[in-house]
C-alpha cells in the first residue's frame, strides 16, 4: 500500500524561507478533510473501486477548471452550476470512474440526483456537492448502484492516509497506479497542508485531458483567489501535459480550501502569503503532471521537454508542447534513438517564433546527458552513450533558443506498442 507519493526530490524552499515538505496522507492530510472508496457497481470488474468520496468538515473556498473540449460530460456543467450558487463553496466531491455521464440523455439529472441524494446522507445542500465522472462516453449512467452505495460510502469515511488511498483507487481507469501528493509549508508560523489526488493516463492533451484533479488545503483564503491561483497555475502546468493528443469530455481539477489552519485569510492578490500559496500549489501541480505523464497508457519513460532562451513564454510553451505531443519524437525516445532531427522538426511547426540556425538540443537522464544539436545543425556524439542515456525512464529534452529569455516546460511519454493494444480493447 502507498498511501501518499512524495514530491520529486531536490525541491527548493519558497518564498519566505518557508520550505516546502512532502508529508503523507493525500487529499486528507490537510486538517477537516476525509475521504474514502469502495465498488459500487458501476464495473463489472468487482475488483476495482468506482466510486469515491471526498468531504470537508466545513465549508470549503472552491476553484475549478474544466476541460476546453465544446463536448462535455453532464457533471461538468452541474459543478459548474452548484460552486456558482453558493459563492464559491462546497463541502462534497462525488467522483465515480467506469462510466463518463456524457452524450447520453438524462445525463444531468443523473448528476443532479446523485448529488442530492448524497447531500441528504450528510445534511448539506446539494449545491455543496460537486460531481466528476470518468469512463466510457455514451453509455447510460445508471444512478442505482451510486445511490445504494452512498450510505456504505459515507460511513467509511476516514481522514487517514488509507482513506485519501481507497478514495484515489476508486477515480482511476487505465490508470496503473493512484497518483497522490501531499505537502505543508509554514504561513505566519502556522503549518499550512495540501493534498491532492488525481487519475489520467490516456486522453491527455494540453487543455487538460481524461485528468480528473482534486486537490484540498486547510489555508484560509477567498474562494476568488483560489479560482484565480488555480486558473493560472493550469496554463503552465496540466495544459502543458500529454499523453496522446486527445482532450477529453470530462477533465477537471478542482481546488477546495476549507480554512482550517487558523491563518488570517488571505483576501489580496498584493498580500506576499497570496504568492507563497501559489508556489506551494504549483509544487503538487508539477508533481501530479509528472505522475501523470509517466503513467501514460502504455509508457516506459517520463519525457520533459524544456525550452529556453525564447523570445516569449508562449512561444516556449508552444514549442515545448510541440516536442512532447510528437508521435515521432515519442516513438523515438520509446526505441531509446537519439534522432534529434524530429526535435527539430516538431520546434518547426508549432507555429511559434524562434530563429532555426540558434536552436541547441540536449538528451539529459540519470545517465548523463548527451549534446546532439549545436545552433541547429548536427554534432558528433557517441551513439553509445545516447543509447545510455535514452534508455532511462526519465528523459529530459533540453532545447535552448538565443531569441530572448523565457522559458517553458512540458511534459509527455514515450509511445509504445501497448497503447494501440490498451486502446484497441477499450470499452471491453
Amino acid at each position: 500500500m502507498n498511501p501518499s507519493a512524495p514530491l520529486p526530490a531536490g525541491i527548493q524552499p519558497i518564498e519566505g524561507g518557508a520550505d516546502i515538505r512532502p508529508i503523507n496522507g493525500g487529499v486528507c492530510a490537510p486538517r477537516g478533510f476525509s475521504a474514502y472508496g469502495l465498488h459500487a457497481g458501476i464495473r463489472r470488474n468487482r475488483s476495482k473501486a468506482d466510486l469515491a468520496l471526498i468531504l470537508s468538515s466545513q465549508a470549503a473556498a472552491t476553484g475549478a477548471v474544466y476541460t476546453q473540449n465544446l463536448v462535455k460530460g453532464a457533471p461538468l456543467g452541474v459543478t459548474h452550476s452548484h460552486i456558482a450558487a453558493t459563492g464559491g463553496y462546497t463541502r462534497a466531491v462525488l467522483c465515480n470512474s467506469g462510466n463518463a455521464n456524457t452524450c447520453t440523455t438524462g445525463g444531468v439529472a443523473v448528476a443532479e440526483q446523485t448529488c442530492e441524494a448524497l447531500a441528504t446522507q450528510l445534511n448539506i445542500a446539494a449545491a455543496e456537492v460537486a460531481v466528476a465522472s470518468t469512463g466510457v462516453i455514451g453509455e447510460p449512467l445508471d444512478p442505482t448502484p451510486i445511490l445504494r452505495a452512498l450510505p456504505e460510502l459515507v460511513q467509511g469515511l476516514s481522514s487517514s492516509a488509507e482513506g485519501a488511498h481507497q478514495a484515489a483507487q476508486a477515480i482511476l481507469t487505465t490508470d496503473t497506479h493512484t497518483k497522490e501528493v501531499a505537502i505543508e509549508f509554514m504561513l505566519d508560523d502556522i503549518k499550512v497542508r495540501l493534498g491532492a489526488m488525481a487519475k489520467g493516463s490516456g486522453m491527455i492533451h494540453p487543455n487538460l485531458a481524461t485528468m480528473l484533479v482534486f486537490i484540498t488545503s486547510d489555508i484560509a483564503i477567498t474562494p476568488e483567489l483560489i479560482q484565480h491561483a488555480l486558473s493560472a497555475d493550469v496554463a503552465s502546468t496540466f495544459n502543458m501535459t500529454s499523453v496522446d493528443g486527445d482532450t477529453s469530455t470530462n477533465d477537471m481539477v478542482l481546488l477546495q480550501a476549507n480554512g482550517m489552519a487558523g491563518n488570517a485569510p488571505i483576501t489580496s492578490e498584493d498580500d506576499p502569503r497570496y504568492a507563497l500559496f501559489a508556489t506551494a500549489l504549483n509544487s503538487i501541480t508539477i508533481a501530479l503532471c509528472k505522475q501523470i505523464a509517466g503513467d501514460g497508457e502504455g509508457a516506459t519513460k517520463l519525457i520533459e521537454c524544456t525550452v529556453s532562451g525564447a523570445a516569449s513564454t508562449n512561444d516556449a510553451r508552444a514549442l515545448s508542447k510541440s516536442v512532447i505531443t510528437s508521435s515521432l519524437v515519442k516513438a523515438a525516445m520509446f526505441g531509446a534513438d537519439a534522432n534529434w532531427g524530429r526535435v527539430l522538426c516538431a520546434l518547426g511547426y508549432a507555429h511559434a517564433h524562434f530563429d532555426p540556425s540558434g536552436v541547441d538540443v540536449d538528451f539529459t537522464s540519470s545517465a548523463g546527458t548527451v549534446s546532439v544539436c549545436r545552433a541547429g545543425q548536427g554534432i558528433d556524439f557517441s551513439e553509445d552513450h545516447a543509447k545510455k542515456v535514452l534508455l532511462e525512464k526519465e528523459i529530459t529534452i533540453n532545447v535552448h533558443l538565443h531569441d530572448g529569455h523565457a522559458q517553458a516546460t512540458a511534459w509527455g511519454c514515450d509511445l509504445t506498442y501497448d497503447y494501440v493494444r490498451i486502446n484497441g480493447d477499450y470499452r471491453t
